[in-house]
């Protein structure tokens, strides 16, 4: 069975078709946005990185300068003395310097432990101070 469909005619009238897809000004717009995007998604890639070396320095610096306090602490000697070194051959990127010196109040040192780390170039410093009574 055959169906037969007529089509309306028209003659005269000119059909407009809109053809789909973006124009270039979208297409910048939307290039635009994308670019802020990554600039800001690299941006805080770099300072996760940047605090993540920071942290282990942390970590490290103060376990180096608890062990350095602990030897100090260790020498019963109470004299007035500047020390230096590193922490060669386990963690050769680590120096340290200590000091030894009186306070105001009779009887009582203060040691300064520095860890100081020679590949950063910024924040690479920690301190530890420790009060200790002498001849008790």
């Amino acid at each position: 069975m055959t169906v037969l469909v007529r089509t309306p005619q028209k003659r005269g009238k000119a059909v407009l078709y809109k053809k789909g897809g973006f124009t270039l000004l979208e297409v910048m717009v939307a290039m635009s946005i994308l670019a802020m995007s990554l600039v800001a998604v690299f941006y805080m890639q770099s300072q996760s990185i940047s605090m993540a070396g920071e942290a282990r320095f942390l970590t490290t610096a103060s376990l180096l300068a608890q062990r350095k306090m602990a030897e100090i602490e260790m020498d019963k000697s109470t004299d007035n003395k500047s020390q230096k070194g590193d922490f060669s051959p386990d963690y050769p990127a680590y120096s340290w310097t200590s000091q030894v010196t009186d306070t105001q109040i009779a009887r009582l040192k203060k040691i300064e432990v520095n860890v100081f780390s020679n590949v950063l170039t910024t924040g690479g410093n920690y301190q530890l101070v420790l009060y200790r009574t002498v001849g008790m």
